[in-house]
C-alpha cells in the first residue's frame, strides 16, 4: 500500500470547500471543521492530517470485506485496462452474466434472476417498478399500492421515500410522493424490547397490521409490501422473532408480493449472504447494493423470483419486456469488483466469521449499558445501535458531538442518526479491534455530559 500522504493543507481555504454540496450532511457546520479522509486500508481510514481512524461503520454499511483489498483492486484495474464500458441496452458483456449467476446461487429459493442498477435507491425503485409491471402483465393492473413501514429506509428516490418511513427524509417532498403508499407500524417498542441481543421476543404481532391495511384498502389494490429484515439506517431494529414469517403468510393469503430490502443486511452483515436465510423466509424480490462490491464501485440490483421473471417473458421475441434500465447497469468495473468481492467472502469465510463473532460483538456493545445517557442498545449480526438521551435544548446534538469527537479525538468512525449511534464494522474486524472500539466508545460516552 502507498505511504501516508502529506496533509492537504490547502483544504483549510474556504473556497476549496465551497462547490461540493455534501449529501445528508450539515454542510455549513462541516465546512467550518471538515472531517476529511484521504486513504484507507483494512480496518482503517486515514485522515487528512495522517491520523488513523478505526472504521466502525464499514464506510457506510458497505465495505464488508474491509478497505483496499488487493484482489478487488487488481480486478478493477485489470478490467479498466480491458473493457472500460459496455452498453447494457441490446448489448452485454460476459462478466454481467457471471456475476448474475453467482448472485442467484447465493440467493434463497427461486430468486434466480438479477436486474442490475447502481445503488440501493435505484434497486428499490427498480423493485417497485417490477412489481407494477408484474401485475400489469398478469392482468391485474389495479394493484398499484405499496406498503412500507414506519422508520423504514429505502433510499432517496421518489419511490423509496414514499414507502420509507423516516419523517425527515419525506417532509420536504411530501406533496410529490408516490400516491397510495401506506405504512405498517414500526416493530420497535423500547418498553418491552430494551437491551435485547438479536431479535426481540416481543413484536411478531406488529405484522398483523397488514391485515388491517388489507381491510382498509382492499388487498386487490396492493402490489407489494417492502420491509428491511433489520431496519438499519433508523438505528438497527432487528425484526422480532416470527414477524417476517407472519408477513410472508399474510402476503401469501392475499397474493401480495413481498420485497426484502437487503441493501444493508445483504452480504454478511447478519452472518449470511442474505438475511432471508437467517430468518428462513423467502421473499419474492431482494434488493441489494453496498456489500456486493464491498463499496469499491457503485452497484446495486434486484434478485427476482422465477415466477415474476417469467410473467414478463411474453409477446413478440423482439419486444422489450421491461421498459427500465440504467446506462451503467452491470458496468464492467462494478462486475469485476463484485466477482472479486464474492470470491473474498467465500475464500475467507467472512459470512461465517460474522456469525461466529456476533456473540462477542453483542456482549461487548452491551457492556456499555450503564454509561451516562444510554437509553437502549440493540445488536444483531455485526451491527449495533445505542440510543442516547437528548439534550434538553437540542435533539440530535449529543449524537452529533459523539460522532465528531469519535473521529477527531478518539480515532474511530461511527454514525449518528439524531441521538442514536450506529456501528457496522467490516466483517474482517478482529476481537482485539472490537475491544479497542468499545473501550474508545465507553470513554467517549463519559465525555458527553
Amino acid at each position: 500500500m502507498s505511504s501516508t500522504p502529506a496533509p492537504l493543507t490547502t483544504l483549510t481555504q474556504p473556497n476549496d470547500l465551497e462547490a461540493f454540496w455534501l449529501p445528508f450532511t450539515a454542510n455549513r457546520a462541516f465546512k467550518k471543521a471538515p472531517r476529511l479522509v484521504t486513504r484507507s486500508e483494512g480496518m482503517y481510514f486515514y485522515a487528512a492530517d495522517g491520523h488513523a481512524v478505526l472504521d466502525m461503520t464499514a464506510g457506510l454499511w458497505c465495505a464488508n470485506a474491509g478497505h483496499n483489498r488487493a484482489p478487488i483492486v487488481k480486478a478493477i484495474q485489470a478490467q479498466a485496462e480491458t473493457l472500460d464500458f459496455a452498453p447494457p441496452f441490446q448489448f452485454a458483456h460476459p462478466l454481467g452474466f457471471r456475476l448474475a449467476s453467482r448472485l442467484a446461487e447465493l440467493a434463497p429459493g427461486d430468486l434466480d434472476h438479477v436486474f442490475f442498477c447502481n445503488s440501493g435507491s435505484e434497486a428499490v425503485d427498480t423493485a417497485l417498478k417490477i412489481a407494477l409491471g408484474y401485475w400489469y402483465s398478469m392482468g391485474q393492473a389495479g394493484r398499484t399500492r405499496f406498503i412500507g413501514r414506519e422508520r423504514g429506509y429505502h433510499g432517496i428516490g421518489f419511490g423509496g421515500i414514499s414507502v420509507g418511513g423516516i419523517v425527515g427524509n419525506r417532509k420536504m417532498f411530501a406533496n410529490s410522493l408516490v400516491p397510495g403508499a401506506d405504512h405498517l407500524p414500526s416493530t420497535y417498542d423500547r418498553a418491552k424490547q430494551a437491551f435485547t441481543k438479536g431479535e426481540p421476543d416481543y413484536g411478531a404481532h406488529f405484522a398483523d397490521a397488514l391485515e388491517g391495511l388489507c381491510a382498509l384498502h382492499d388487498p386487490s389494490t396492493i402490489a407489494a409490501v417492502i420491509v428491511e429484515p433489520m431496519a438499519g439506517s433508523t438505528g438497527v431494529l432487528p425484526a422480532p422473532k416470527g414477524y417476517l414469517q407472519r408477513l410472508r403468510a399474510i402476503c401469501d393469503k392475499y397474493g401480495i408480493l413481498l420485497i426484502f430490502d437487503e441493501v444493508i443486511t445483504g452480504f454478511g452483515r447478519l452472518g449470511y449472504a442474505f438475511a432471508a436465510e437467517r430468518y428462513g423466509v423467502v421473499p419474492d424480490m431482494i434488493t441489494f447494493a453496498k456489500g456486493v462490491t464491498s463499496g469499491t464501485v457503485p452497484m446495486g440490483g434486484v434478485l427476482v423470483s422465477h415466477r415474476i421473471h417469467e410473467a414478463f417473458m411474453k409477446g413478440p421475441d423482439l419486444a422489450v419486456e421491461l421498459a427500465h434500465g440504467y446506462t451503467y447497469s452491470a458496468h464492467p468495473l462494478a462486475c469485476a469488483a463484485g466477482l472479486a468481492t464474492l470470491d473474498l467472502y467465500r475464500d475467507e469465510g467472512l459470512f461465517e466469521r460474522a456469525r461466529a463473532l456476533e456473540p462477542k460483538w453483542c456482549d461487548a456493545v452491551m457492556s456499555l449499558k450503564e454509561h451516562p445517557n444510554v437509553l437502549d442498545i440493540r445488536c444483531a449480526g455485526l451491527a449495533a445501535a445505542i440510543d442516547l438521551a437528548s439534550l434538553p435544548d437540542a435533539v440530535g446534538k449529543r449524537g452529533y458531538i459523539a460522532m465528531q469527537r469519535a473521529f477527531e479525538e478518539f480515532g474511530f468512525l461511527l454514525r449518528n442518526v439524531g441521538d442514536t449511534l450506529a456501528m457496522s464494522p467490516p466483517l474482517t474486524i478482529s476481537e482485539a479491534q472490537i475491544d479497542e472500539a468499545i473501550d474508545k466508545l465507553g470513554r467517549l460516552l463519559n465525555t458527553l455530559g
